[in-house]
């Protein structure tokens, strides 16, 4: 025991370590805010300038950048409306309408607080219960990643926030446009119709920032002579009793985070998604509306996508498997320093499990003391005129979608999205669900297949499993049930059944 706490102490009392975990943060906060600038690309580039370092300097800069990123793409989701990252795609239904109402301050202290607290519980988890919640994600079969990916895209209903059937189409044209490309398995051309630039698919990024952040910047074309929104920033750290209020909730989508992170190739947007509409559901009366600046809808995937971070490591410390992108780049630099990830880690270098909870613990109190300052100078972006912002918003969506590849097709990409994502806007259509279709549809796709041959391609026995496997029958009655609760049958039952009970 003692010896635990010495390694988890271990980056506390080396300044060196120290200094690599906050640097790593606050680079990784930044990169996180700009749109295409994804957090793996930062840890996948830092393995090439850390790889004749000691182990533990290289990893301690990893930690900083993962935690720190994962907070960023809350930022300029809040405040221009393009996620910096999938999993602050939730963010943005709340926390942009409550900018556009003056409380960017509000809402950025928020979701610092609450990823800094859903950090700490996913991070309690990997210490206190790493083997437990790593069997039970290897339970795991792959009818059961099939039908989670269901459960998420049948989500989109929750999320379009008016026609059940405009944002269920929305969700499968993201999976459609997830499908282009090479067929992984077959290596044969789908949906490419002979043009050679559909052979290497369709960036997500490009899909995301074209549908926020261009069509964004269409819609404001309406409204340039509109003067812009004085921020309130005044009081940007949430007082006791509105943390205490949102503490149950916190608590729930925590939850949901650290076992979604803990799935292998699951990640904090499918924690986020999951989570959002976890909070839509158990919050009968909120004081403001859902995807109109309701605090529960920041609360909620900021706590979850946090959370999902000490959850993505559980898999790989104990299983050597990745809990997503990330932790797979984090295997090959534990591989490249000598380490072997898996059980026997756990055994022969437990030093090295101790020492990576103690710095993302660090790395955790970093992105607090990062998210709380600055928070001025961001919030005077939403405050430019919109003469200056809306150029702005172009700039930053071309260098994003350029930076992924380094494929200016990718800017084309992004520029007849954005144009699209503008009219589905004028028409009501949902944009959330486009790029969520997108994000899951490789893992609907990679698991009906692996799930079809394990079963030998009998449709019999894949729904023979379904019903004899405990966890496949609760994932498959839940997609039933958020399929029919989001039907107007079940909202002509409910108010039946409320004017019965009424005496």
């Amino acid at each position: 025991m003692f010896e635990a706490l010495m390694d988890f102490l271990t980056v506390w009392t080396q300044p060196q370590l120290l200094l690599l975990v906050g640097l790593g943060t606050l680079a990784g906060v930044y990169v996180g805010a700009i749109p295409g600038l994804s957090v793996t690309m930062a840890v996948s580039i830092l393995i090439s300038f850390t790889f004749s370092w000691d182990v533990y300097p290289a990893i301690s800069l990893m930690i900083g950048i993962y935690m720190g990123g994962v907070y960023g793409g809350s930022r300029t989701a809040i405040l221009l409306n393009i996620p910096g990252a999938p999993s602050a795609i939730a963010t943005a239904m709340d926390g942009y309408p409550m900018a556009q109402k003056g409380e960017a301050g509000v809402a950025i202290g928020v979701t610092t607080v609450m990823s800094f607290f859903g950090g700490l519980i996913g991070i309690a988890v990997l210490a206190l219960a790493a083997p437990f919640v790593s069997d039970f994600a290897l339970g795991f079969q792959p009818r059961d990643y099939m039908l989670l990916a269901i459960l998420g895209i049948l989500l989109v209903g929750s999320l379009s926030g008016g026609s059940l059937v405009k944002g269920i189409f929305a969700g499968a044209f993201g999976i459609g446009l997830g499908a282009v490309g090479m067929d992984p398995l077959t290596f044969t051309e789908r949906f490419t119709f002979d043009v050679p630039v559909l052979k290497s698919g369709i960036s997500f990024i490009a899909v995301m920032i074209g549908m926020f952040g261009v069509s964004e910047a269409l819609m404001q074309l309406h409204h340039v002579d509109t003067a812009a929104v004085k921020q309130k920033v005044g009081k940007i750290v949430p007082s006791w009793s509105v943390i205490r209020k949102y503490l149950p909730l916190s608590l729930q989508t925590s939850s949901i985070g650290v076992i979604i992170g803990a799935l292998p190739g699951t990640g904090g947007d499918i924690a986020a998604l999951m989570s959002y509409d976890h909070a839509k559901r158990i919050t009968k009366e909120p004081e403001t509306p859902f995807g109109e600046g309701a605090m529960e809808g920041l609360v909620a995937p900021e706590t979850a996508n946090n959370a999902a971070v000490g959850g993505a490591f559980i898999p790989m410390m104990t299983l050597g498997i990745p809990g997503d992108a990330v932790t797979a780049i984090m295997i090959g630099a534990l591989f490249i320093h000598g380490l072997n990830p898996g059980p026997m880690l756990m055994i022969d270098k437990p030093d090295m499990f101790w020492f990576i909870v103690g710095a993302l613990v660090m790395a955790n109190f970093f992105m607090l003391l990062f998210g709380l300052t600055g928070i001025r100078v961001f919030t005077k972006i939403v405050e430019m005129p919109r003469t200056v912002l809306i150029p702005l918003i172009f700039l930053l969506s071309i260098v994003g979608a350029y930076a992924v590849n380094n494929s200016i097709t990718d800017v084309y990409w992004m520029l007849g999205f954005g144009v699209l994502g503008y009219f589905m806007k004028q028409y009501s259509y949902p944009l959330g669900p486009v790029i969520l279709g997108v994000i899951l549809s490789r893992l609907l796709d990679d698991n009906w297949r692996r799930a079809i041959i394990s079963e030998r391609e009998s449709l019999l026995g894949f729904f023979e499993g379904i019903v004899t496997s405990p966890l496949s029958l609760v994932l498959f009655i839940g997609v039933i049930l958020i399929f029919v609760s989001q039907t107007p049958l079940w909202t002509a039952m409910k108010k039946r059944l409320l004017r019965k009970a009424t005496p």
